[in-house]
């Protein structure tokens, strides 16, 4: 039996399949693509069939990293939205939070997924991780009295989206940033 280095065996696996996950998302992060199994185990230091102890595949390990990079996604956004001085000002730190979590090379996971295994299950997991984020840009919305609050969020998606593509494109945080208080500042303070 290898030896363990944790006081059991269930907290041991739980230490190499982090270690792993945060392999994958810094590979992830400096090359957005995919990274191959080898490379994973590699950066975690450990030996290649060693990951596949962990996850079946490279879409497994993907799909795994996706399960633990959105709940603190969601938290980051909501907390940011929480920060927010007014309720109006939460719909600016909503679209800052998410192209700030973008730069940061979070969105390279579901990205390189979806290259390594395009699909309709992959699409409808996406468009469901999506609208649960945007529930509460929608309650703010909607807390704000603005008609039809999923429209109008499904909009400011939209900027947000359209961030992303700039980032990806070279512009900087700070263009991008600049880009969104163009927009969506005068629709804030026409609500504050």
């Amino acid at each position: 039996m290898p030896k363990i280095d944790a006081s059991s065996v269930a907290e041991h696996r739980a230490a190499k399949k982090r270690a792993l996950l945060d392999a994958a998302h810094e590979l992830l992060r400096e090359t957005s693509e995919a990274p191959a199994m080898a490379e994973v185990a590699k950066r975690a230091g450990l030996a290649r069939p060693s990951v596949y102890q962990y996850f079946a595949s490279r879409q497994d390990l993907l799909q795994e990293l996706v399960a633990d990079i959105f709940p603190r996604w969601t938290e980051r956004v909501t907390g940011a939205m929480a920060d927010a001085p007014t309720k109006a000002d939460r719909i600016l730190a909503y679209a800052l939070a998410n192209v700030d979590l973008v730069a940061e090379g979070a969105h390279a996971v579901g990205s390189a997924l979806a290259t390594l295994a395009p699909g309709l299950a992959l699409d409808e997991q996406a468009d469901r991780m999506h609208r649960q984020l945007q529930e509460p840009l929608i309650t703010t919305l909607d807390e704000l009295g603005i008609d039809d609050p999923a429209s109008i969020s499904d909009m400011i998606n939209s900027v947000v989206h359209a961030g992303t593509r700039m980032l990806e494109s070279g512009q900087s945080i700070q263009q991008v940033h600049a880009h969104l208080h163009s927009l969506l500042d005068p629709f804030v303070a026409a609500h504050r």
